[in-house]
Order: structure tokens, then C-alpha cells, then sequence
């Protein structure tokens, strides 16, 4: 049985990596970062290892060429060793945009962005998955992007996985919620963090902060994204179904009102899901700006299961429509 690339790239990502986590006493997911480092390099940068492991690790990466494999082969391997760290050491800040939701926000992009050189920011990029995903479906567009991540680890991984994939990513491991130190760019991307936002004294200086106690950590990510968005700019963020239903949703909906157009809520399909309650959606906004207009109507759509080819291309044929007729 012939084995695919990716399944090829990860052993090696897998095996390289195990290796390191004995030696160094460290967590699998550090010693992803550092083996994928010592790829990027082609060389073994970890000083304090033994002569034999310096050994079985240099007959790992020598028998491997990184050039002979496509951005997203080496993405698909890449977050599978990950997806095996997170596993291991569960954290709940430590979760992955599902691949078909990445694919779907890339072609998305495409289709709205019709720029042929973009800046593109990831405000909460964890380990880079969606955002690497958004660069690989971009085809002949010049992309210069910017993530942040307050999770040291994850940027790290993001800073490997860039690297391996030949991305120029301007990184930043700071909170996203402060003050940052970037021009406002084309389009935003973002799996948005869900849950409270713990610093009330920079809360208070949001439009969007909470009436009492504290504020929704994702709605301060989508008015934090407008701010940094140029006028007539995308912005598109997967969002828990539930996210105009809380109390402080009526301050949301005044703000998207007042500072966006409202382009498209699709349902992602129930199926991708544990259960009801941590369903998701894409929620695809336009800055307001000279340029910028509102569509004649909302896309909404519920997306069927990605897996039946002749319901999605349906979907996605409805999408081409409605920008035909919309813009």
C-alpha cells in the first residue's frame, strides 16, 4: 500500500519529535516546535542532546527533503503531529480550526477579496492552521500577513509552521485586546476565542464591553478586528451559532450596524460538531467605507454535510450567484 505524502511527512514529525520529548524531558508539542525548527534550519540546534540520539535524529532529517512537498501536504502533516500533542495536554485555549472550515474560509476569501496583493491578519492565530490554510487557497495573490497569539507555545508553533510552509508571517505573542502596533490591513481571519475576558480595565475602553462584570472575550475580538481593518475591508470569523442571542448581543448588533455591512452568516453543518451547543457559523462582514456597500440581502445559508460533493458545490454555485447579483 502505497503511503500519501502527509502520512510520510508526519511519521517524520512524529518519530523526530518523540525522540526530542525523552531526551529533553519536555511536552510533545514543544517538541514539535523544536524538531520542526531543526527542519526549517537543516540542522540540529539543541545542544545538550547525547551523541546517539544526535545520530538516529540527523538520519531522520537527512533521509527527508521538505522541498519535494506542497505548502499544504506539509500544513496537513504538520497539524496532525499537533492535533496528537493537544491530546496529550488538553487546554481549553488549545483548540484547532477544523481543516474543511479553513478550506472554506480560504475559498471564501477568494471569492470576496479581489485584491491581487492583500495584507491579511489572524488576531488570535494559535498554532496558524486557518491561517496558513487562507494563504495556500490564495493562488497568485501577494499576501503579507500578520498573526498574534498571547499563548507563547502556539506562536511558536505558528513561527514553525510558517517557516516549514515558506510563509512570511509577521508575528506578534502578545494579548490581542491591547494596543497593536500594526497598519490596518485588507482582511481579517479569525476563529474567534469564545469566553470572558479577565482584564476589566482595558475592557472598559471598548464600545463593546460588558454592562456589569466581565465583557465577551469574543465580542472585543470582532469590534478589536473593525478598528484594524481598512474601510471596505473583509472580515470573516467563525462564530459560536449562539453569538446574537446573549444579553449583550443587542450592543452588538447596533455596533456591526453601525460600522459594517453585513454580507453572509453560513451554518457550518451540524455533523462537524460534538453537539448543538458548540455548533459554529461563518459570519463574513464589510468595513463601511466609500467603496463598501450593503448587498441587496444577507447571504444566509446552512451548509450541508462537506462531505456529499453535489449538496456543497449546490451551496457554493448559490454563493456565486448571490456575488453576481450582489456586487
Amino acid at each position: 500500500m502505497k503511503i500519501s505524502p502527509v502520512e510520510d511527512l508526519f511519521t517524520v514529525f512524529n518519530e523526530t519529535a518523540t525522540i526530542l520529548q525523552e531526551e529533553l524531558s519536555c511536552t510533545y508539542l514543544e517538541a514539535l516546535a523544536e524538531t520542526g525548527e531543526n527542519f526549517f534550519q537543516q540542522s540540529i540546534l539543541q545542544e545538550e542532546l547525547s551523541e546517539l540520539t544526535v545520530k538516529r535524529l540527523k538520519k531522520s532529517y537527512e533521509n527527508f527533503n521538505l522541498n519535494k512537498h506542497t505548502a499544504e501536504d506539509i500544513r496537513k502533516s504538520y497539524q496532525l503531529a499537533i492535533l496528537k500533542g493537544m491530546k496529550e495536554s488538553v487546554q481549553p485555549n488549545h483548540q484547532m480550526t477544523p481543516d474543511s472550515v479553513g478550506m472554506l474560509v480560504g475559498y471564501l476569501v477568494n471569492k470576496f477579496v479581489k485584491k491581487s496583493s492583500l495584507s491579511l491578519l489572524d488576531p488570535a492565530i494559535g498554532t496558524g492552521n486557518l491561517l496558513t490554510t487562507v494563504i495556500n487557497y490564495q493562488t497568485d495573490k501577494q499576501i503579507e500577513a500578520i498573526g498574534i497569539d498571547i499563548d507563547d507555545l502556539l506562536i511558536k508553533l505558528a513561527y514553525v509552521n510558517a517557516n516549514l510552509q515558506e510563509h512570511s508571517i509577521q508575528l506578534f505573542n502578545q494579548d490581542s485586546l491591547e494596543p497593536l502596533f500594526i497598519n490596518p490591513v485588507d482582511t481579517v481571519i479569525s476563529d474567534l476565542p469564545v469566553g470572558y475576558y479577565p482584564n476589566d480595565v482595558r475592557a472598559a475602553e471598548f464600545e463593546l464591553k460588558a454592562t456589569s462584570g466581565h465583557s465577551y472575550a469574543h465580542h472585543l475580538f470582532i469590534e478589536q478586528s473593525v478598528a484594524y481593518t481598512k474601510e471596505g475591508g473583509y472580515l470573516f470569523f467563525v462564530i459560536p451559532n449562539g453569538l446574537f442571542e446573549s444579553d449583550e448581543a443587542p450592543k452588538l448588533h447596533e455596533f456591526l450596524n453601525e460600522h459594517t455591512y453585513i454580507q453572509s452568516v453560513l451554518q457550518l453543518p451540524l455533523s462537524m460538531f460534538k453537539n448543538e451547543k458548540s455548533a459554529k457559523s461563518i459570519l463574513i462582514l464589510q468595513k463601511k467605507g466609500e467603496e463598501a456597500q450593503a448587498p441587496k440581502q444577507v447571504l444566509l445559508a446552512s451548509l450541508p454535510s462537506l462531505s456529499k460533493a453535489t449538496a456543497v458545490e449546490k451551496i457554493l454555485q448559490q454563493i456565486d450567484e448571490w456575488m453576481i447579483e450582489n456586487k
